[in-house]
């Protein structure tokens, strides 16, 4: 049997020793970045990464792309739908680097922090498959 995913786009976006995670206005952890929307099918996943930056954390960021490092799977009840329907999100975790401007949350985030990635327990902010994630993610940095 097959199974229906979601596809997201992640970022492990870095400031020299700090990862910056936010929180979602449903009280989860979170890595910036999100879903593929139907009409980007064909669009490259760098637009749509771009698309999502400006919406969770502004248009004035500024940040450098890498490659993907981590592959997450991740499944949890969808927030926004009235009977709440269980979904499973594939994720692409890329690297990127931080290069300065404004954060500003959109309209589904209200709290971000730039956390030591040597140093913070990611089991204290993430669970599931973003916990997951995220721990691969660190390991591979300690390399």
């Amino acid at each position: 049997m097959k199974d229906l995913y979601y596809v997201a786009l992640k970022l492990f976006l870095r400031h020299g020793d700090k990862l910056l995670i936010t929180k979602d206005i449903f009280g989860e952890w979170d890595l910036p970045g999100g879903r593929i929307k139907k009409n980007e099918f064909k669009k490259p996943f760098e637009k749509i990464i771009e698309r999502k930056v400006k919406e969770e954390l502004g248009s004035g960021v500024r940040y450098s792309l890498g490659m993907p490092v981590v592959f997450m799977r991740h499944e949890r009840r969808e927030a926004t739908a009235s009977n709440k329907p269980k979904v499973r999100i594939f994720a692409i975790g890329y690297e990127a680097r931080y290069n300065g401007g404004e954060i500003r949350l959109g309209l589904v985030h209200d709290r971000f922090e730039w956390v030591s990635a040597n140093k913070f327990d990611p089991k204290k902010y993430f669970k599931g498959g973003w916990l997951k994630g995220v721990e691969e993610y660190l390991k591979l940095q300690k390399k």
